[in-house]
């Protein structure tokens, strides 16, 4: 279990909560692990469920037990993640990009994987006491995929359940009752500056907005970083200097659509709402923003959510 306290910084409790689940040998049916994204909640059910696999298993059996959970081929392990559907297969996020398919959603946790799970548990496990699931960010479930968990998570076998998510609301309380919750802690900007440091990530720390939106995660900051270099730089520089006439909101609106994806496009949202609040600190401006995620979440046109955008900015004037 030492791998806890070396790879989650600043997690003390959590740590400690799922390390005496071993040593006690009081396993949980089911976990919730929840928290802001990019804290640790991954990175500690890999660990969880290695300690897990190699409760009680002979010394010289546990390196090949290690090396087919980082493989992903364990027998005994599911790892669930979001998915896009695309002419009816489900595709992972890496799958989806490297097919170069248009994301028009974000992606789900599908019944249909909650269908697998089941199946899953139906064999006993083969190399270890019990069956391990993780499924990650579980918030993305659809109704119908949350019914079908909680008629899993009443019967789970010979098996654990940890379910990550954002937070404690964004399941079904019936989901959450049947839960072990472990809470993860956002960092204090010392501790992320270290982590960042130690991961070899210094060139994040002369980037205040992507430290600020970061909100105490270094997952998120790597992850903002990275998606910034992906946007056109051009673009992303006139969008903080905002649009003068209504020819050049029109004109952005138009680039907008064309050349960022729908994932990119709620980014742009949260980078956005950082740097007007930073320079103008005019709160109507980031009511205005959030009507505008809201919009390109139930699928209005984006073109048409961004030119409404940046007319609405210019009219209220967004300087104050």
């Amino acid at each position: 279990m030492t791998q806890f306290s070396s790879a989650l910084l600043g997690q003390t409790q959590a740590v400690e909560l799922l390390t005496q689940s071993i040593v006690k040998q009081r396993l949980a049916p089911a976990y919730l692990f929840y928290g802001a994204d990019g804290i640790g909640k991954s990175l500690a059910a890999r660990c969880f469920i290695e300690s897990i696999c190699c409760d009680r298993i002979p010394e010289h059996n546990q390196a090949l037990i290690t090396q087919k959970l980082r493989q992903g081929n364990h027998p005994d392990v599911l790892w669930v993640a979001p998915t896009y559907k695309h002419q009816d297969k489900l595709l992972s996020a890496a799958e989806a990009t490297a097919a170069g398919i248009k994301k028009k959603a974000p992606p789900q946790i599908r019944i249909e994987q909650i269908r697998e799970i089941g199946q899953f548990l139906a064999r006993p496990p083969l190399l270890g006491l019990r069956s391990v699931i993780a499924i990650e960010h579980a918030e993305t479930m659809p109704e119908g995929a949350a019914n079908a968990l909680l008629k899993t998570l009443e019967e789970p076998g010979k098996a654990t359940i940890i379910a990550i998510a954002s937070s404690v609301e964004s399941l079904l309380p019936t989901i959450v009752s049947r839960c072990q919750r472990i809470q993860f802690q956002r960092l204090d900007r010392a501790l992320m500056v270290e982590i960042l440091t130690k991961l070899g990530r210094t060139e994040i720390l002369d980037r205040p907005e992507i430290l600020g939106l970061a909100q105490g995660s270094p997952g998120a900051a790597i992850a903002l970083w990275e998606q910034l270099q992906t946007l056109p730089i051009d673009l992303i520089d006139r969008l903080t200097k905002l649009p003068l006439t209504r020819r050049q909101g029109l004109e952005l609106a138009i680039e907008i659509d064309r050349d960022l994806d729908s994932s990119a496009q709620l980014w742009l949202v949260d980078y956005l709402q950082y740097i007007y609040w930073q320079k103008y600190r005019v709160p109507q401006t980031i009511e205005l923003l959030e009507q505008t995620r809201s919009q390109l979440l139930a699928y209005v046109q984006p073109r048409l959510v961004w030119e409404c955008t940046f007319l609405k900015l210019g009219s209220r004037g967004v300087r104050g």
